[in-house]
């Protein structure tokens, strides 16, 4: 019968399990997924069932990464995720958990965009380590998501984003993620991009400091291509902080709303 295999067609004989298979298709395999979901050796195999035959502490090539994580996602979602390009404004809290997010989900192509450099402060909610302190974050960040997923396309500016530069930077993403810190920076760039990008959306943010309760950061609708994420209420003040927790709370409701903009379930 026909199965595949690490992606690859194959021909079985029946009554085989997923261990018999894994004994002669890959010795040492230790982690067996099949039909996207991790199995028994002793699970009987039937026809047209897609097995990934992993061995633990293996760095996978590109195509055994990819058929990976096509095989963890709804079929069909993850050739789609690798054709989406996401823009990132602002690479602190919020636009660094959001690009890891990102990146571990596979979207084929990320703009990132900032100024700053990493600062000691920085560690208690940022994506980052403690020996890339006075580096660019842009710089840093394309080296942590490289190292998470080395296949997808990373474009870093290390610029100051302003009404000018911000269409010739964003030009090719249908998202933008709007990452910033100051409400006034956060309003020029949701304008400039309704204003100048018609086929782009924006996911911006506002309201996830300090420890609040986590069901009222929430995502809203706000117009046909503006997206808000948060409370509206806790902003970064004097006695409450940005914290690593809700700030991840607000940049994981970010990166879903991409990728649900991308597979179409935006409505």
């Amino acid at each position: 019968m026909k199965i595949s295999i690490n992606d690859k067609p194959a021909i079985i004989g029946s009554g085989l399990t997923l261990g018999n298979v894994a004994e002669r298709h890959k010795a040492g395999a230790d982690v067996l997924i099949l039909n996207g979901f991790p199995a028994p050796p002793d699970a009987v195999l039937n026809e047209g069932d897609e097995l990934f035959l992993i061995r633990r502490g293996e760095i996978p090539t590109e195509e055994e990464l990819e058929g990976l994580m096509a095989s963890r996602h709804t079929p069909g979602v993850h050739i789609r995720l690798k054709r989406g390009v996401v823009g990132i404004a602002g690479v602190g809290g919020l636009g660094s958990a959001a690009a890891v997010a990102l990146a571990r989900v596979g979207v084929g192509t990320l703009v990132i965009a900032d100024f700053d450099v990493v600062e000691p402060s920085n560690l208690n909610r940022q994506q980052y380590f403690i020996d890339q302190i006075g580096r660019f974050k842009v710089d840093a960040l394309v080296e942590n998501l490289q190292r998470i997923n080395p296949f997808i396309s990373v474009e870093a500016h290390r610029v100051v984003l302003d009404p000018d530069n911000i269409p010739a930077i964003f030009s090719h993403c249908s998202i933008v993620v709007e990452a910033f810190d100051r409400a006034d920076m956060k309003a020029m760039l949701v304008n400039r991009v309704l204003e100048t990008m018609p086929r782009c959306s924006v996911i911006a943010a506002s309201g996830m400091a300090g420890y609040g309760l986590n069901n009222n950061i929430v995502t809203r609708k706000v117009s046909q291509r503006l997206y808000l994420v948060g409370d509206s209420i806790s902003e970064a003040e004097p006695g409450n902080g940005l914290m690593a927790p809700r700030v991840g709370i607000a940049a994981s409701h970010q990166a879903n709303q991409a990728v649900r903009i991308l597979l179409g379930e935006d409505q």
